[in-house]
């Protein structure tokens, strides 16, 4: 029976709830005369905290709050991908078409997945009537898009994934809309009718069998992030930096280059001229790896900075949820979050509202157990079901620390719980070097473990050679303040070798350009080629200096050759791989002719 309680207090997004005897936490309630969406987060005695994904101006004291008797939980089925929803997963186009305005009049009940369009259903043919089903068993597919196959899989709250049921009936080939039946299985001594979707708790993690260490990277076609920062499929990763350092062109470039398959775009809390702009240059992107519509394998989730502060705080909830949902499919997920700094911030603001005790900065002393949570539900996993798969969820999500102080508590909380820590500097911004990714403080701790994938598919010197290349740039950064005091003459020929070869490493490799249509992306085996010219540079010109050639005058015999591999970024494509072998050879002959 449904709880039935009254509005006692309202103080913002934070509604307290007077006669609510046998509601339970994180239960979903219908606050006030219009039915405003809300959650329950504390209950004393029959009085319940709540907090309201809607705008709760106008609602009084003596209104309703009506119980649902379930969790906050989301839609998962087909009709996800290539759609844009608000940060409680209501389809924008969908509230435009109810409210006929712009702007997302409170109390509108949409569901997230169409009713009325019928999907080509496709049963699994190794699958008859009495055989044992568990949860995730896929029980058919569905071309959700020309990119994906939708998966429709056996609900593990339905039948637990250590459990086992049995199949009674499961629909033949054809059109069905998701609220056909497609299969009925026996569990428990009941018959279950099920369909293509089913609803999810989003604050309670997926099942999965195992989790495995990340081994793969995640190839986003950015030197400075796959070679020297690399993150793994199934990794975590934060984006930290100032206003103006390229935040946002970053993760959008990860979104549109990188070799997930499917990737979720969750805006929550960013300026709305910023979401505004994905919103409308998504649909427009191509996916670099089928030419096909770029939104054809992404979800948005847009909760600006001006929508409901509850709601952005569920939005982060709602988009892993989503990540798991397809990794469960056996893909590979990406979550971008802009920014988890605006979620904090909507954390701090409830917690004010419901008088807790602030803790750093004023930010809720929970504040690090919701990152954990958060960062802890990526993973390389193991699916339960059958077939078996193996998916990935990664996570990389943008941190805005007031000033660029990373010693502020999101910041410096997230640190502990991600492996790849890509730091924007404003400096490097101002200088327009693009990204702007400081190579000091940045690291990556799947460096090891993403080895072996270059050695067997690129190259077997990847590792030498990217240490190395890190190296020169950490001895040029030493090297700086000698040249700030007494002048680049005052250095020994070695050391004016290190400044010459890192002065080529940040022109040459570390600099890209997003918005170039040759530069924008550079594959694995360019990366590799123009880093392995560039060390070999160094390498030869170091055995000539040794042997009392000066960097002046190497510097003069090889200049035209650095000049097009600068240039390389934008006149040599991927396929077209030869001319920089051949730029190789001509600046290794140049070379030889010194040592003669």
């Amino acid at each position: 029976m449904a709880v039935k309680g009254k509005v006692l207090r309202v103080r913002g997004p934070v509604v307290i709830a007077e006669d609510m005897q046998g509601v339970q936490m994180y239960e979903v309630v219908e606050v006030g005369k219009e039915g405003l969406i809300g959650e329950v987060t504390r209950i004393t005695g029959d009085k319940a905290v709540i907090q309201v994904y809607e705008d709760t101006t106008g609602i009084t004291p003596g209104e309703p709050v009506v119980g649902t008797g379930s969790p906050f939980s989301i839609e998962l089925g087909p009709g996800l991908l290539s759609h844009i929803f608000d940060g409680i997963l209501r389809p924008l186009e969908s509230i435009y078409d109810v409210a006929k305005s712009p702007f997302i009049r409170r109390g509108i009940k949409v569901p997230s997945l169409d009713r009325s369009k019928k999907w080509e259903w496709r049963p699994n043919t190794s699958l008859k009537p009495g055989d044992k089903v568990s949860g995730d068993y896929i029980l058919g597919t569905v071309p959700e898009t020309p990119l994906i196959e939708h998966k429709v899989m056996v609900p593990p709250n339905v039948i637990p994934v250590d459990k086992a049921g049995r199949l009674k009936w499961l629909a033949p080939a054809g059109e069905y809309t998701i609220e056909d039946t497609i299969a009925v299985v026996e569990y428990d001594g009941k018959e279950i009718e099920l369909k293509m979707y089913h609803r999810w708790p989003i604050r309670r993690p997926r099942p999965v069998v195992e989790k495995f260490e990340p081994v793969t990277p995640l190839i986003t076609g950015v030197r400075v992030l796959d070679t020297l920062f690399p993150m793994a499929k199934g990794g975590t990763g934060a984006i930290p930096g100032p206003f103006g350092s390229g935040k946002t062109v970053t993760l959008r470039t990860l979104a549109a280059w990188s070799d997930a398959r499917v990737v979720i775009y969750v805006g929550c809390g960013e300026r709305g001229n910023e979401m505004t702009d994905v919103l409308v240059n998504f649909p427009n992107y191509k996916d670099p790896w089928s030419g096909r519509p770029l939104m054809e394998r992404t979800i948005l989730v847009a909760n600006t900075s001006n929508m409901p502060v509850a709601a952005r705080e569920a939005s982060i909830y709602v988009g892993v949820t989503l990540a798991e949902y397809y990794r469960d499919m056996g893909y590979d997920s990406l979550l971008i979050a802009d920014s988890t700094s605006r979620w904090a911030e909507a954390l701090r603001d409830i917690a004010g509202r419901m008088e807790e005790m602030p803790a750093e900065e004023g930010f809720p002393p929970y504040l690090a157990s919701r990152l954990a949570e958060y960062y802890e539900r990526a993973g390389r996993a193991r699916i339960p079901g059958s077939p078996e798969r193996v998916g990935s969820v990664t996570i990389a999500s943008a941190v805005s620390p007031p000033g660029g102080d990373f010693s502020e508590p999101v910041t410096s909380h997230t640190r502990r719980f991600v492996r790849v820590f890509w730091a924007l500097d404003a400096r490097l911004a101002y200088a327009r070097h693009y990204p702007a990714i400081n190579w000091l403080v940045s690291y990556s701790l799947y460096v090891d473990t993403v080895a072996k994938w270059w050695h067997e598919n690129i190259s077997p010197k990847w590792k030498e050679y990217r240490d190395e290349m890190m190296n020169i740039l950490l001895k040029e950064d030493e090297l700086k303040e000698i040249v700030r005091l007494v002048g680049p003459e005052s250095l020994s020929e070695p050391d004016k070798l290190i400044i010459e070869t890192a002065r080529v490493i940040k022109e040459a490799f570390l600099q890209q350009n997003a918005f170039d249509p040759v530069d924008a992306f550079c594959s694995p085996k360019k990366q590799f080629l123009m880093m392995k010219i560039i060390i070999d540079f160094y390498r030869k010109a170091k055995e000539l200096v040794n042997a009392g050639v000066p960097v002046a005058k190497i510097r003069e015999a090889v200049k035209d050759e650095i000049a097009e591999l600068i240039r390389s970024r934008f006149t040599v494509k991927n396929d077209e791989l030869e001319k920089l072998e051949d730029l190789y050879a001509r600046l290794m002959e140049k070379l030889e002719a010194l040592s003669a």
